[in-house]
């Protein structure tokens, strides 16, 4: 007789989602990934934006395309969706008989729209005082910009980090560049649930909910990082390509038949990058011997080095570093991250069986609990996939009372 896997960590915890895109998303299935209940609820007929942001689209059995875009499995597993239309009454009071019935909202609607629906977090608090709301946006709930909509890309410039990514003025092709997956949206949502977890700890020594009040711009400004600090402390970040502001050398260098990244963040690891390519007296060099020296003698150092670096080929190098404790490594596609043994070897490539398409591949958590792990319960669902079911298991509707919504399209 095989084990019940243990709960998981979350499992006592029920999350009514009405985000959509990514942010929203990202938080509420981190949540659903640690064992919460998390019950989507979507537009009747389109659903989640992200479900046609494509292609690629997620193809049936048949290998046709269905509604739903690769985009919208990368953050909605370990959910229900619930397809209602609260822009109508009936659909109002469904979702705030949800509400009472859920620790957690989620939410990424623009400032003050949901409260014409009765679904604000004062309306809802009224309903349920334990409940902990969360409410995403561009600029957050005060402010000169917070009636705007907010946007990944906008946070990306209008935070600084456009500022600091892309090649150096004066370089072929300068000029700022976003990161390629929308970072802000993915740190937004893991502080989110972070946010949700100690709102849910306060409660459980309060009795009390709360609003929390997440804005793009704040995560971008403070995921800044070393960078918004080497600003208040009088430096002037600016767009160094893979170069790093703080240590040298910590960046791609090109080899015989590519590019490699070195990271060498310390004295010691320079000392033996130094010895392992026959060049032991830059260690002892006063332009080199500490990083303050290297910072200053940046481009003489970088120059005397690629000299060296494109003599072997990337994997010659690698193998090299690796023997001497210098950190290193290649610049792979997406094609070569999931063929590396390491990637294999921690399973970040994971598959579960949808309804329509059978087993589908999906990249897994990165959190790994040793007592209560990750577990992957539910396939991202189709649109109005678990209607029927949360109407009447979780609200106790009868199912000619829930016939009556769907021909009514209050609910799909």
């Amino acid at each position: 007789m095989s084990e019940r896997p243990a709960p998981g960590a979350l499992s006592h915890i029920r999350v009514l989602d009405l985000s959509r895109v990514l942010a929203g998303p990202w938080a509420s299935q981190t949540l659903g990934d640690l064992g919460a209940e998390v019950i989507k609820i979507e537009r009747p007929e389109h659903g989640d934006d992200t479900r046609r942001w494509g292609p690629p689209f997620l193809k049936d059995r048949e290998g046709e395309d269905t509604r739903d875009s690769a985009y919208y499995l990368c953050a909605n597993r370990n959910k229900k969706s619930v397809a209602v239309d609260f822009t109508r009454a009936a659909g109002q009071a469904l979702v705030r008989e949800m509400a009472r019935r859920c620790d957690v909202v989620i939410e990424n609607f623009k400032v003050g729209s949901l409260a014409q629906y009765g679904l604000d977090h004062a309306s809802l608090q009224a309903v349920n005082p334990r409940l902990v709301y969360c409410s995403i946006t561009g600029f957050g709930q005060t402010g000169p910009y917070a009636e705007r909509a907010g946007y990944d890309f906008l946070m990306q410039g209008m935070g600084g980090l456009m500022s600091i990514t892309g090649r150096a003025d004066g370089e072929e092709g300068a000029g700022p560049v976003k990161v390629g997956v929308a970072l802000t949206d993915i740190l937004t949502g893991l502080y989110a649930s972070t946010a949700i977890l100690a709102a849910l700890q306060s409660r459980d020594l309060t009795g009390v909910g709360q609003h929390i009040d997440l804005a793009l711009l704040d995560v971008q400004v403070a995921c800044l990082a070393n960078q918004g600090m080497n600003h208040l402390y009088g430096g002037s970040p600016r767009r160094m390509g893979n170069a790093h502001p703080n240590t040298v050398p910590y960046q791609d260098f090109q080899t015989q038949d590519g590019f490699m990244i070195l990271a060498i963040g310390n004295d010691g690891q320079f000392g033996s990058f130094c010895r392992a390519v026959g060049r032991a007296e830059w260690a002892d060099d006063d332009r080199f011997r500490t990083n303050a020296d290297r910072i200053a003698n940046r481009g003489l150092l970088i120059a005397l080095m690629r000299d060296i670096t494109v003599t072997r080929s990337t994997s010659d190098w690698i193998a090299l570093f690796e023997q001497v404790g210098v950190p290193c490594g290649p610049i792979n596609t997406i094609a070569e991250v999931f063929a590396d043994p390491q990637v294999q070897a921690r399973g970040t490539r994971i598959h579960m069986t949808h309804p329509v398409a059978g087993e589908i591949p999906l990249v897994a958590s990165p959190v790994r609990l040793s007592q209560t792990p990750v577990q992957y319960r539910h396939a991202p669902p189709l649109l109005g996939q678990d209607t029927r079911d949360v109407l009447g298991e979780l609200m106790g509707m009868a199912p000619e009372a829930i016939a009556e919504l769907m021909q009514q399209g209050v609910v799909a």
